[in-house]
């Protein structure tokens, strides 16, 4: 198939109606191998000790840094309709901690 037919095709895409829900995350932890990314979303509660997995995606480098520059294009024109994206800091840390979690570090060290 040459260039200009593959540009003309779009991929169809299907949902199953319980997955098009969605699942609320607040906290994610990223991790990876030589051969695959895997990204744990899950979600916790101030207070709270422990944080539940409610989705994990489990991507090959490449597809992974695909996803790292779509949110990257994605936030930049949210900041551009809605104005920047303010992250705190906690406890003045000099570098944000490596876990997207809300609430800090639910008291661990």
């Amino acid at each position: 198939m040459d260039n200009k037919q593959q540009q003309g095709q779009q991929l169809q895409i299907d949902i199953k109606p319980e997955i098009a829900q969605g699942v609320y995350s607040n906290f994610a932890i990223i991790s990876h191998s030589h051969a695959e990314f895997i990204v744990d979303l899950a979600s916790t509660l101030p207070g709270t000790p422990k944080a539940q997995v409610v989705s994990r995606v489990v991507l090959a480098p490449e597809h992974a840094k695909r996803l790292a520059l779509a949110l990257q294009d994605n936030i930049m024109r949210y900041e551009q309709e809605f104005g920047k994206i303010q992250l705190e800091n906690p406890k003045n840390a000099p570098v944000p901690p490596r876990t997207a979690n809300p609430f800090g570090n639910g008291g661990e060290a």
